[in-house]
Parts: C-alpha cells; sequence; structure tokens
C-alpha cells in the first residue's frame, strides 16, 4: 500500500482478526456468539473508500463495504459483489464481470454496475487528488491521460453495460487484474447518497450507507473508537458470524496485554519484550504476514535536496543496519529481517513455482566494512557532519525501532545526527505525500497480487523523490513488453528489484511482520491476508462460554 498503501499491520497491525470472505459454514440459530472488543494501533480516519488513507481505513471499509471479489482463507479470490469470476478475452485486455443481482445497499438500493462505474470515474477524476488513484491509473484504459487531465472522465474504460454487467477495458494485459478488484479503491459508491451528502460524506457514521458485511456506528472523525453491527440488508448476512465488533485506539502494547488481561480486549497485539514474555502463554498467537517494514528515502525535500540524493550515503545507511539484531532484540515479536522489497511467501513463479525472495536472493545484508567505506565517500562530497531527520509513527513499536536506529547508526558513522520524531499516523502519511521529510520509517502491504505492487513505489514521480530511469524500463518492459509473457516478465522484475534496492539503494528494507497477539480461546476464525485488507472480518466471531 502506498503509503500505501501503504499501511499499520506489522509490528502495531491494526488488529482484528478475521476470516475469509464468503464461503464458509453458514451460521445455525443454535449458535450462539458474544461481543467482540479489538484494538486498532490508529485511529480510522474515513469510511469514503476513495479517500482511504491507512490500513484501519482498509480493515473496516473491507467490513462495511463489498467489492466485486474478496479473498477466502487461503488468499484466493472469491465471487463477492460479483456472482463469478470475470469472463477474460483473450488478449487480456477487457474483462466483463456479472453482478448478483440479490446485493443491496443498507437503505434498500440495489447495488449496481454502475456504483462501480461511478466510484472509479470519482476515484480518477484529477480534481479530487485522491491517494489511491495510481491503482486506477495504472491499470484501466485512459485512466492516466485522465489523471493528468488529458482526456475527460467519460473516457475511463469502464461501463455498465446494464445494471448487472460490468464492462472493464485495461490500457494493457494485467495478469493480476483480478486480485486489484479485491482493493478498497475498487468498491463501489451509490451515486445520489454521496453527492447528497456532499463533503460530509464519509466523516461520520451516520452519513454512509453499506453494502459490505457490516455497518459502522459511534464514529465521526477524531473518535477513538467505533462499532462494527451486523448488516441485516447484506445479501449473505446469513454468514455473518458477530452481531456487534467493538474497536478502541490502542497504541501501547503494554497498555493492550493490561486490557486483554482484565478482559477488555479480545484481541491484544504485542511486540518486543512483551511478545518474548508471553511465547508460553497459551492465549499467545504468531501469524505470518506480507507486509514489511522499511525505511523510505528522501532526496528532494521543499524544493531542496537532501543529503539522501546522495547514492554513496544511501547505501552505508542501507548496509549499515544489523537487521538480525534489530528484528530479534528490539522488535522481537517473531517477525524476520527481509533482504529485498518483495516479501518472503507472497508470490511464486508462475512456472516453476518457486517463492520470489527465494530466486531473487538477499539484497544489502549488514556489512559494517563496506558501509564504512561508502560512508567516507559521502563525507568527502557532503561534509563532515550530515543531519537527517527520520519520522515514525507515534505507536510504542515504531518509536522503539526508530530509537535503536538513531543509536545504532550514529554510534557506526562519526559525524552522523539523526533526530527521531514520532508523529500520529495520518499526520506523518499526510507529510510523506508531501515529500516533507528525509526518512519515514513506516509498514507496506501489497495492494494486490503482484511483485510489481510493491516495484511500483520506486517508480519515477514517487513522494521520495528517487528517479531511476534503467528502473523505469525494467517495470515498463514487465507492464508492456512481456505482459503475457509470465516467465520474461518475472525475471524482469526480479532485475528491477535489483536495481532499486542494492545498486542504487532506492530504499531500506528492514524486516518482514510476524503479528504476535494474544487471543482470547474463544474467538474464532483467525487469519490474514498478504494483499488487499490484511485482516477480514465476515466469519470472525465469540463463542458463547
Amino acid at each position: 500500500m502506498k503509503k500505501g498503501i501503504k499501511a499499520i499491520i506489522g509490528l502495531t497491525l491494526m488488529l482484528t482478526i478475521i476470516s475469509g470472505c464468503s464461503g464458509g459454514k453458514e451460521a445455525t440459530k443454535s449458535q450462539e456468539t458474544k461481543p467482540l472488543n479489538l484494538m486498532s494501533p490508529s485511529e480510522l480516519t474515513t469510511l469514503d473508500t476513495s479517500v482511504m488513507l491507512d490500513f484501519p481505513d482498509a480493515i473496516v471499509q473491507t467490513a462495511a463495504f463489498e467489492g466485486l471479489y474478496a479473498l477466502d482463507d487461503k488468499d484466493q479470490l472469491i465471487p463477492a459483489a460479483a456472482k463469478e469470476m470475470p469472463e477474460i478475452s483473450e488478449d487480456g485486455k477487457t474483462y466483463k464481470i456479472k453482478l448478483r443481482e440479490e446485493a443491496k445497499w443498507s437503505n434498500d438500493d440495489p447495488v449496481t454496475a454502475a456504483d462501480f462505474e461511478y466510484a472509479w470515474k470519482k476515484m480518477i477524476d484529477p480534481k479530487n487528488g485522491f491517494v489511491y488513484s495510481f491503482l486506477v491509473a495504472d491499470t484501466i484504459l485512459n485512466a492516466e491521460e485522465i489523471s493528468k487531465g488529458e482526456k475527460p472522465v467519460d473516457e475511463l474504460g469502464v461501463k455498465a453495460i446494464d445494471d448487472q454487467t460490468l464492462e472493464i477495458k485495461l490500457k494493457e494485459a494485467k495478469p493480476y487484474f483480478t486480485s486489484v478488484l479485491a482493493f478498497p479503491t475498487f468498491f463501489p459508491q451509490n451515486q445520489k447518497f454521496v453527492e447528497k451528502m456532499g463533503t460530509d460524506y464519509g466523516t461520520t457514521s451516520e452519513n454512509v450507507i453499506y453494502n459490505g458485511p457490516f455497518t459502522v456506528a459511534n464514529w465521526k472523525q477524531t473518535d477513538l473508537s467505533w462499532d462494527l453491527k451486523k448488516n441485516e440488508k447484506y445479501w449473505d448476512q446469513a454468514n455473518v458470524k458477530s452481531d456487534k465488533i467493538h474497536y478502541e485506539v490502542v497504541k501501547e502494547a503494554s497498555t493492550a496485554l493490561n486490557l486483554f488481561e482484565d478482559g477488555q480486549l479480545d484481541v491484544a497485539t504485542v511486540t518486543g519484550e512483551l511478545a518474548k514474555q508471553n511465547q508460553s502463554n497459551p492465549n499467545y498467537h504468531s501469524y505470518p504476514t506480507a507486509t514489511m517494514n522499511y525505511i523510505r528515502l528522501n532526496q528532494k525535500r521543499k524544493d531542496k535536496e537532501t543529503p539522501l540524493k546522495n547514492e554513496n550515503l544511501r547505501k552505508a545507511l542501507a548496509l549499515g543496519i544489523d537487521k538480525e539484531n534489530l528484528v530479534n532484540n528490539i522488535i522481537a515479536d517473531g517477525s524476520k529481517p527481509l533482504y529485498g522489497a518483495v516479501t518472503e511467501g507472497f508470490v511464486s513463479n508462475p512456472e516453476t513455482g518457486v517463492d520470489f525472495r527465494e530466486e531473487a536472493g538477499d539484497l544489502m545484508t549488514y556489512n559494517k566494512d563496506e558501509a564504512l567505506k561508502y560512508w567516507t565517500l559521502a563525507k568527502k562530497e557532503l561534509g563532515d557532519n550530515i543531519t537527517l531527520d527520520l519520522m515514525v509513527t507515534d505507536d510504542g513499536s515504531y518509536k522503539k525501532m526508530g530509537e535503536s536506529l538513531q543509536g545504532s547508526l550514529e554510534k557506526l558513522f562519526e559525524g552522523l545526527t539523526i533526530n527521531v520524531t514520532a508523529l500520529p499516523t495520518e499526520t506523518a502519511l499526510n507529510l510523506s505525500r508531501e515529500s516533507d521529510y528525509d526518512m519515514f520509517l513506516i509498514y507496506w502491504t501489497p495492494d494486490y497480487q503482484d511483485p510489481i505492487s510493491t516495484l511500483n513505489m520506486l517508480r519515477t514521480g514517487n513522494d521520495r523523490n528517487y528517479s531511476n530511469a534503467k528502473y523505469d524500463a525494467l517495470l515498463d518492459d514487465a507492464s508492456q513488453k512481456y505482459a503475457t509473457d509470465l516467465e520474461k516478465r518475472w525475471e524482469t522484475l526480479i532485475t528491477a528489484e535489483k536495481v532499486g534496492i542494492e545498486d542504487t539503494a532506492g530504499m531500506i528494507i528492514i524486516s518482514q511482520n510476524q503479528q504476535s497477539v494474544l487471543q482470547n480461546e474463544q474467538v474464532k476464525g483467525v487469519n490474514y491476508h498478504t494483499f488487499a485488507a490484511p485482516l477480514t472480518l465476515k466469519n470472525i466471531y465469540k463463542e458463547a462460554e
């Protein structure tokens, strides 16, 4: 996710638990469940799927709204608002999707193909400037030109043929496109209701209508708690197992632990020393994710080049971080050091089945001597004293990681000063979009199931002002020249990752998150996803005693 997207999770991932969306066993009337109490490490910022900022938004929006496709408990795509998988043309550029007739909004309006057409055109309209419009621009015919103001919005390659038929035209074949449709950016919106609400749409739980498993209650922007209630108008409400889920924002792991032990939380995220101490606890669980922690290196801030424009400095910093020590002794929640932008276990070679990370190998491993060599070169070009600002989010884990990085790097590199600033997640993400930072320690989970979802972060035009013609050309080849040659496309993406992460140190990869939690034994249906919203809530429930 650009932040995704990009977004919570990971060490302090928005905590809730999930299930796969449709297709679970139907809940019976004899099955009694209890209200769930869950936590989020940061605030919910919006209920407008067009304006989504971070993973708390994505998780709640995926609970309250439903797109064409969802993920099951094995990360496989299944029909949701669509009644079946798409019909795809031979050249891979045209998708025809049938919607289910029984789907409706919480105000009883039917969910139609026009709701998707409206939402996507709203997303790409340049006057709106939405963060995730890049997902539309990267895939749908004419979207990039529309986003630049070169073509009118009505020329977007999406059309409601009738109430239950949506036609989508892509600018080139995208083998991953169906997985993109599980992301909230591509969820529908009811045009009549949205326009009636105007700028108030999505700012409170009352000025929204819902088509997903739950409705949201008792929330307005800046609130630190909210409720999800079963949506009785949802077409598959018989398979929604919880009647109510209550959320509280909890930013410190120690607070979460206390609330869990007091019975006020059913699931609590634990990190660092608390995770270590609780590994023998029968309520302790650890789940793999595709979320990585990484450092954005911004080369131009407020129209002025930062020291990070210097490639030698970037390489010194990247090679000077002892990821093993940081992950095992500071994060200490079961997460793993990561030596590339594409996480382990996320996507495999379409021909051989070999995992991307295994085939691409380790990039930029800790090497003190090499780091000091690049540091010496950087000082010759920048001067003996270099100061950098490191921005982190204000939850406990990221502050702790930031302080650890500050101490170890200042100790290794004589003349380096790092100033750490901890900010609320929304504030930090807004500053990052404005390129108003030097370094930003943040998380990322892929928006869809393909390496390019992550690798696109370094394409020219990003908010860290990294630009490399060779890198761009490789991504263009993967997207265009080799769009239907899957093996050649795969090889090209592996080469691109090496150029961006190792050859030019465009960003510093730290770790792959493992979600460690204390979980009430009555809570069932736990599962995490590796793309789209990292958690879904349709089948989660707490058994009655």
